[in-house]
């Protein structure tokens, strides 16, 4: 039996980390501090393996992830590209960074309420990108 709850919480989550590995995309290229840069290349490949495992999972639902939308990748190259456009620097990228874990930790927290009904492998999984999110906030802390 297919699982509503379920294969909408994963596709949140799947959203998030997609949103997530975007943004540290956007701001790789811009890091001068080589910690920096490494703590968020270790992040990115978390995140991709974690929207691995929600892959499987859907493909076992039989359901597919959701592309986060245009307005969605748009708000978040403007954000960075705004806020790096007035000061250009490591701490301002941290601070980018760092406001996105509020926001997905924020936002999972959310979803993992709401949809109560799903399974526990996923809501397992769900709580496995928060601490990745959190983590990555944790981290960034030296650098603010």
């Amino acid at each position: 039996m297919i699982n509503e709850d379920s294969i909408k919480l994963l596709k949140e989550c799947n959203m998030g980390i997609k949103t997530g590995v975007i943004s540290i995309d956007e701001t790789l290229d811009k890091v001068k501090d080589e910690q920096l840069k490494k703590l968020l290349i270790e992040s990115k490949e978390s995140h991709e393996q974690l929207g691995n495992q929600t892959h499987v999972l859907l493909n076992d639902y039989h359901d597919s992830a959701k592309n986060p939308s245009v307005i969605v990748k748009a708000m978040s190259w403007m954000k960075i590209n705004m806020k790096l456009a007035v000061e250009h620097s490591d701490q301002e990228i941290a601070d980018v960074i760092f406001d996105g874990c509020n926001m997905g930790v924020k936002s999972l927290y959310k979803y993992l309420n709401h949809y109560k009904g799903a399974e526990e492998k996923v809501k397992e999984l769900t709580k496995s990108v928060i601490k990745e999110e959190e983590k990555l906030r944790e981290n960034l802390v030296k650098f603010l």
